[in-house]
């Protein structure tokens, strides 16, 4: 991957985990966010886990800016486009972003990292049967310095760099 593109890569996931960050801190919502974005970097469709305001549970992050996304462009699917998420994709989220066609997955947070804090879809895998290697399509974890504890936690936010 070039410097460019991880970059690029970097500024997005960065802008999810502040929006993450964000809705759980000043929403009281639950500390998720997505964003959709093309190979130029432009973000197509956002979205943060409105769980709690809305009492609907596919209200998960993935699922909100997958509606953005299709909702402004006008296009039921999401071919050739990338998917950056705070956490790991739950099965039903991941479902989607595989039906909708997605190009790849980038996430900053593991269901490991994510169960001391009782925010791990890790065992709705499981009541499913459902493996993940080998994957659906090309997902990696992006590492920002960013702690599960800052975000999932009290530990202090860091300021953007």
């Amino acid at each position: 991957m070039t410097d460019t593109l991880q970059a690029q890569h970097a500024a997005i996931m960065r802008e999810v985990l502040d929006s993450a960050h964000h809705n759980r801190h000043l929403h009281k919502g639950r500390p998720f966010a997505a964003a959709i974005a093309d190979d130029a970097g432009r973000i197509l469709g956002r979205g943060v886990n409105t769980i709690s305001q809305t009492q609907d549970m596919t209200g998960h992050a993935e699922m909100e800016a997958i509606r953005d996304c299709c909702h402004q462009r006008q296009l039921p699917h999401l071919q050739g486009l990338t998917v950056y998420a705070s956490g790991h994709p739950c099965p039903m989220c991941l479902a989607a972003i595989v039906a909708g066609q997605a190009k790849q997955v980038f996430f900053a947070f593991d269901n490991a990292d994510a169960a001391p804090f009782g925010l791990s879809s890790e065992g709705v895998y499981q009541r499913l049967g459902l493996q993940l290697q080998p994957p659906p399509l090309p997902i990696h974890r992006l590492n920002l310095g960013i702690s599960a504890a800052q975000l999932y936690g009290d530990a202090p936010w860091p300021s953007a760099g």
